[in-house]
Formats: structure tokens, sequence, C-alpha cells
């Protein structure tokens, strides 16, 4: 077979759809939409997905060559296509955690009948690929992340907070979205969590307009931190469908007020569990929701991962960002 022509402009393989779909039981009432594309005798893959709670897409099925990957993809908790979803304000997320997604992403393996996959994925999508491979690395044959972040508090406290002594009118305006009472005190990283753990309690309330309302200021912040990017879209998070908006922030403030369940720099600090797993890690040079240093951190503490720095790509990616994701995905298909 011919091999797909890729341009500068789209350097990814041709579109593909699923062959295989499904609803997963994982407990608690929640069912896990997943599916499955490629090479049915391939290289198994699973596709992790960012927010938490943007859901999985079928743009990242192209960055796997068809004919070689078994590729995976399936909608985290609650978002997506998996049910009950965070936009109904009668779902509830106690049962929504980064031990709970570990545990799914597991159980989708075992249903599967994969004995190990290349976890691909990137911003949060990275953090739940990290702490899967420190706690299953036998079951994790390769890593390619794009955009490197590990949910760190201080990660928290720079999105959420520190960048707004780079765009401090939009940061008045996401503070503005809180009442003045639960707002803490004082200006950027200092109250960050005390607006995000807000953010989250405004997205629990019963009056619609109330939800409404934070989703449109948190989604306008995200944007705002992300406008200066050349390569990608100017409403990243606006632009969204109503439904999949309002469970995006619903997840993004309930997983972010509690700092992913994680302790601070744990996975950092357990990198040696992933010690013989190959990775490719690329990042953008320009990525200020999460910034270069947490790959530079992490490359630092895993000998067997490989850092590329794209000098034009920012938290969405470019054109020559997508190359080297395609690149180290063709390098590991075998």
């Amino acid at each position: 077979m011919t091999p797909p022509r890729t341009t500068d402009q789209d350097p990814l393989h041709p579109p593909i759809e699923p062959y295989e779909h499904g609803m997963l039981d994982v407990g608690d009432g929640n069912l896990v939409y997943w599916e499955v594309c490629g090479n049915p005798r391939g290289k198994p893959a699973l596709v992790v997905h960012g927010g938490p709670g943007s859901g999985c897409g079928p743009g990242s099925r192209r960055f796997f060559d068809p004919e070689r990957y078994r590729v995976v993809l399936f909608d985290q908790r609650n978002c997506g296509r998996s049910t009950p979803h965070a936009a109904d304000p009668a779902t509830d997320l106690r049962h929504n955690t980064t031990d709970h997604l570990i545990a799914d992403m597991e159980r989708l393996r075992a249903h599967l009948g994969i004995e190990r996959w290349l976890l691909y994925g990137g911003s949060w999508g990275s953090t739940l690929i990290l702490a899967y491979a420190e706690r299953h690395p036998e079951r994790v044959s390769e890593i390619v992340i794009a955009g490197v972040t590990t949910t760190r508090r201080s990660e928290i406290d720079w999105l959420y907070g520190g960048v707004e002594r780079i765009f401090p009118e939009a940061w008045d305006r996401f503070r503005d979205g809180v009442p003045e009472q639960e707002r803490g005190s004082g200006r950027g990283a200092g109250s960050a969590r005390d607006l995000v753990a807000a953010y989250a309690r405004l997205m629990e309330s019963p009056d619609p307009a109330v939800r409404e309302r934070a989703t449109a200021d948190w989604c306008a912040w995200e944007d705002a931190v992300l406008s200066q990017e050349s390569n990608g879209s100017p409403s990243p998070y606006s632009g969204r469908p109503p439904a999949a908006r309002q469970a995006l922030v619903r997840i993004c403030s309930h997983y972010f007020s509690h700092g992913a369940w994680l302790a601070e720099g744990a996975l950092l600090r357990d990198a040696g569990r992933l010690a013989g797993i190959p990775a490719v890690l690329v990042h953008g040079r320009f990525d200020l929701a999460g910034p270069l240093g947490t790959a530079w951190e992490l490359a630092g503490v895993w000998p067997d991962a490989r850092l590329v720095v794209v000098e034009d790509a920012g938290h969405q990616g470019s054109a020559a960002q997508r190359r080297e994701v395609r690149a180290a995905l063709d390098a590991f298909a075998g």
C-alpha cells in the first residue's frame, strides 16, 4: 500500500473509523464509552484525552498508522459519550477521581484482552498516563506525550493565578465570576486554589443560570491563556458545545480543587517506576498553560524519555508538533 501523503499543514494519517465500540460498566453506576480502530492484529495503543473532561475526538486516531496499530480510545468518566454526563447536575462526581480513572483503564485493558499497550496523550492526559504507568509499569510498552503536565498544585497555581501577570484584565474577570466573600485574598497564584474551589462549588449549584455563568467565565479565562498562540483556535474552550463545555468545567474544577488526589510532586518523585519504558515527550516552547519546565524536570528524572521542544508551538500544538508526535508513534510501531 502506498504510504499516506503528508504535508506541513496536515502531517497526519488519513481519517479512520472504529471497527468496534461499546460501553464498559465500571461500577458506581458509570458506563465508559470505548472504541477501537486500525488493525485488529496491530500493536495495542491507548489514547488518553485531556481536560480532565474533554472526551476523546476522532482527530487523535490520525496520529497512528492504521495498518500497524490497534488504537483504543475512551471517554473518561462523566464526559464525552460516557454516562451519566457531568453536564447533568444530578450526576454525582464522588466516584470520579484519578484512582477511579486508573482502575477504568485497567478494566478496559482486561476487557479487550490486551497484555501491554502504548500510551499516548497530552495535557491532563499526560498526568493520567504517568499515574497509570507508575501504578502499572508492566502494562506499558512505550509512552508518547504531547504537552507534559503533572497537575502539581504549583502548576494549578500558575494556570489559575500566576499567569495573571500576563493577562491581568482577563484574570480580573475570572476572579469577578466568584462571589467576593469566596475569592480569597491577594492576586494571582496566592488565591488560585480558592478560586478553583469556588468555581467547583458554583458548578454544583442547582440554578442553571449560575452554572452557565461559571462555565462561560472559566472558559473565557482558559481561552485568554491560549490567546497568543498563532497555531491554535481563537476559542478552544468557549467554542465547544454547551453540554461538553459544562462537563469540562465541572470536572476540571472538581479535579483541580483536589489536586487530582495526588501528593504534591508524586509523579516526579516516583518517576523511577518508569525505568525501562521508552518515551518521547513533545512540548511547545510557548505553552503558557503548561510551561516547559515540567517537561524538562520529568526528562531529567526519566533516563528512557527523550524530550523534543517545538519552537513554534503552545498548548494547542502546531503542524511541527504533530509531525514530531506522528514520527514518535511511527517509530514505536515496530
